[in-house]
């Protein structure tokens, strides 16, 4: 009989679930409800209004707790107690919960998924609890990894080759839009460990601003390099030559052709270029030197402006070539840093406009820890390797090329 009485009064919750607008939350709501007061009096030795001799402390009322689950969004009136204090264990294990969300949210910023989409996500998930605003919140906790990051001692004092670029993305300061730099450094080691050395924000590229740039990486531990690789903007040339006397600076062959190329007719630049680009196509001065007399002279009527860009940047595009231990694909251009800026900026695409240089600063930066990483696996030959290093790497042997005692990379 107390079976049958049992299974009706079952049976009518069921019915009393199934009226509600969401049974499945409806049913959840209550067995999370009845938990909490079998947990509570457990807790304190008594049921609710039970005279008990193991009783050992006293309900006071209930407080609201807001819980999100993939179900959905549940109001639970949480029973408070007395002394001691009740946290239910079903939130408490949530609190795990929460933080891998967070971790995810951090994560899923990182790799360019806008706010916007994030919150969509979570909603998705019959989480409620999420909004643009407290991602962003979420967000700021990178920061002080972000912090750590960018002023880290170096681990190498000895990085043979730099290369200088500058990033720029629109940002909110002081109550109007500008574009704002990220000026960045990357490194080689003498072992051919890749690393970013630098990230640091300025309003504008400048001698100025490359200077600090440089000089705090020397506090950082950075002693001179042999050879710093960039475009050919006049504050950055400076600033190396101030901070770094005796480096030998190499301009970005590929700024220098479009330099070049922007002064030959549309109908001659495919011939042009073709020439053009023979002259890097070799690994003696000498010849590189004659290649490019002999495209002036076929050219000097025709472009003088071209020839004339030529003639004044070559001896700067050709300097690498004085360090044949060095592989030249790698050390002649800032193609190794445009890639790393095309790949932040598809991260930075869906954000548009950032409201603050801190946000900017803090999404390079954590992009940037993760790049690092991924290089630090894996070493990058800018240091040409022997035949039998090859053969070495080929067969899965440690061994890196690497420059010998610390000697002069140059010929």
């Amino acid at each position: 009989m107390a079976q049958s009485k049992n299974t009706t009064n079952f049976e009518g919750l069921l019915f009393q679930f199934m009226d509600s607008p969401d049974p499945m939350l409806s049913m959840l709501e209550w067995l999370c409800s009845r938990m909490m007061e079998a947990e509570v009096s457990s807790k304190i030795g008594a049921d609710k209004h039970e005279q008990s001799q193991e009783r050992t402390s006293h309900r006071c009322g209930f407080r609201p707790r807001r819980l999100d689950t993939r179900v959905g969004t549940m109001y639970l009136m949480v029973p408070k107690v007395r002394s001691g204090g009740y946290i239910p264990f079903f939130v408490t294990e949530r609190k795990r919960s929460e933080a891998a969300l967070i971790q995810v949210i951090q994560e899923a910023y990182v790799q360019g998924v806008s706010t916007r989409k994030i919150e969509k996500l979570a909603k998705s998930l019959g989480i409620e609890g999420i909004s643009r605003s407290q991602v962003s919140e979420m967000t700021q906790g990178l920061n002080e990894q972000a912090e750590e990051f960018r002023n880290r001692p170096l681990t190498s004092n000895a990085y043979p080759v730099l290369w200088v670029d500058a990033l720029y993305e629109k940002v909110r300061y002081a109550g109007r839009v500008v574009s704002m730099a990220i000026l960045l450094v990357c490194g080689v080691s003498e072992e051919g460990k890749r690393e970013v050395l630098a990230i640091e924000p300025m309003l504008e590229e400048s001698r100025e601003s490359y200077k600090q740039l440089f000089e705090k990486l020397k506090e950082r531990g950075l002693t001179k390099p042999s050879l710093i690789v960039s475009d050919a903007h006049k504050g950055l040339v400076a600033a190396i030559g101030e901070c770094f006397p005796g480096a030998s600076w190499q301009r970005c062959k590929v700024h220098f052709m479009r330099n070049v190329l922007v002064h030959v007719p549309h109908k001659e630049k495919e011939r042009f270029a073709g020439l053009l680009k023979g002259i890097w196509m070799t690994a003696d001065p000498a010849t590189a030197k004659q290649r490019a007399r002999d495209l002036a002279d076929q050219y000097r009527e025709k472009c003088p402006k071209a020839v004339e860009t030529l003639e004044e940047g070559l001896e700067d595009a050709l300097t690498f070539l004085a360090f044949p231990k060095l592989d030249a694909r790698k050390v002649s251009s800032n193609n190794m840093l445009e890639r790393l800026n095309k790949e932040i900026r598809r991260r930075t695409r869906v954000v548009g406009i950032f409201p603050n240089p801190d946000s900017y600063l803090r999404l390079v930066t954590v992009y940037l820890m993760e790049y690092s990483e991924d290089c630090g696996r894996s070493s990058f030959y800018a240091i040409r390797a022997t035949p039998l290093q090859k053969q070495r790497v080929r067969q899965g042997s440690p061994s890196r090329p690497t420059i010998a005692g610390g000697k002069s990379m140059a010929a």
